[in-house]
């Protein structure tokens, strides 16, 4: 009997013994993830880009990528990469559809105190099925139900954002005020998709409101981000077609009362950059051979709004009829149009969205790369962009190294900071609250 007891005993330690070195691989991994993002992050400091923006999706299938399988919640990522970095923006993407205005309102502003003034919200509405399924929602709201409620959401986070007056809190020691009440207000919002009272428990943020980031090119998201974005994210392949989206974003903002100036806009681009444009190429090659068709099928039919393509020849074209998507309906027509335009098969765009998510791509040797990026700039296709690299660190490193200091002596890019918030490095105007603003017209 004590033989049995010792065996067991000697089980229990055992299996403590594997849990605890379980517990420690673990917890190595995810070390080793945070530091992978801080270099990341080191990096584009190092650079002077602008910002860091993490993507986020609220589910996943068994053929999403393995960094969509399990990933950091964004927010919790960049809060803890603000305490060690200093100048490089911080943008996350948070859901209007499945979250509630005043929880999105506190979380910015708190990453915007936390970072001193270098956060942005990435606005998404969501669009797989499967996301409404992890929010007791059997099915997701209509794309343009969701787009509406966006614009609601938003309105009502920048009105909570300006709760507190810039210079509400005092803290006076001697009189025992903490704040000036006639600089704190209740926004009491009653519109068609919430009612939200306020105030915000969190006081002005250090760069007047967190960035705005916003990116559906669809008729609905151009709306919305005209009326509310500062920066704007797009996928067009062509210039022209990044000028038509370029003139008729800046034209939509003055239509709300905006500047031009006030919208950013920044085409996603992937960049293979080589010694020549040959080894550029081949650089991209290596890494399209690691796709399998069953991985590229299910992400080309992801974008293309669930449709199934089994059935189909994969060296023929893409069927004549596409279903409408109640999903991503902006990069699903650029899909199409890029299959279209330049006659590829079923195989050949799953390969050539697979890596750049649909964005355009660029090859060459570092001058040619900025060459490419120029162009755009100077012809009003693009204000700056958002760089999609194949893999990291090395291709990060390759453009921050080779392709930076070009840009900064043909004088289209910065060599230092503009200022300490992100709001300041964008070129954006500072925003005065809506109190305030009252306050002067009155006076």
């Amino acid at each position: 009997m004590d033989d049995i007891f010792i065996k067991e005993e000697e089980t229990d330690k055992r299996k403590l013994f594997e849990l605890r070195q379980s517990e420690k691989i673990i917890n190595n991994l995810l070390k080793t993830l945070v530091n992978y993002f801080l270099n990341i992050a080191k990096i584009l400091e190092g650079g002077k880009l602008d910002m860091l923006f993490l993507s986020d999706g609220l589910s996943f299938n068994n053929l999403s990528h393995p960094a969509e399988l399990v990933r950091f919640e964004p927010l919790t990522l960049l809060a803890s990469l603000s305490a060690v970095t200093t100048n490089i923006g911080l943008v996350a993407t948070a859901s209007t559809t499945y979250n509630e205005p005043f929880h999105i309102a506190r979380k910015f502003s708190s990453l915007d105190h936390l970072s001193g003034g270098r956060s942005a919200w990435n606005v998404v509405t969501s669009y797989y099925q499967t996301e409404a399924n992890n929010f007791n929602q059997q099915s997701h709201l209509d794309h343009s139900l969701r787009y509406k409620r966006a614009a609601e959401f938003v309105e009502v986070v920048k009105g909570l954002w300006d709760s507190w007056e810039e210079d509400a809190l005092v803290r006076d020691k001697k009189s025992g005020q903490y704040f000036i009440p006639d600089k704190l207000h209740t926004l009491n919002h009653q519109g068609n998709y919430y009612s939200v009272k306020g105030p915000l428990n969190s006081s002005r943020s250090p760069q007047g409101r967190p960035i705005i980031v916003q990116a559906g090119s669809s008729d609905d998201g151009i709306h919305l981000a005209a009326q509310t974005a500062d920066v704007i994210f797009t996928a067009q392949q062509t210039l022209e077609d990044a000028q038509a989206f370029y003139k008729k974003v800046k034209q939509k903002a003055v239509e709300f009362g905006r500047s031009p100036d006030d919208v950013k806009i920044m085409p996603g681009v992937s960049p293979y950059i080589g010694h020549t444009v040959e080894e550029a190429f081949e650089k991209y090659e290596q890494l399209q051979q690691l796709i399998t068709p069953e991985i590229g099928l299910e992400f080309l039919s992801e974008y293309l709004g669930g449709l199934d393509l089994s059935a189909y020849d994969l060296d023929g074209p893409l069927p004549d009829e596409i279903p409408e998507t109640n999903g991503n309906q902006s990069r699903r027509q650029l899909i199409i149009d890029l299959a279209k335009r330049e006659q590829l098969t079923i195989r050949q765009l799953y390969l050539r969205i697979a890596g750049s998510r649909g964005h355009r791509m660029i090859f060459g040797t570092p001058e040619q790369i900025a060459d490419q990026l120029e162009e755009w700039i100077v012809n009003e296709a693009a204000d700056g962009f958002n760089l999609m690299f194949s893999h990291f660190p090395n291709s990060l490193e390759d453009f921050v190294k080779e392709v930076i200091p070009i840009l900064q002596q043909r004088g289209l890019f910065r060599t230092e900071y503009e200022g300490s918030t992100l709001r300041e490095n964008l070129g954006l105007s500072q925003v005065e609250s809506r109190y305030a603003k009252q306050a002067t017209t009155t006076e």
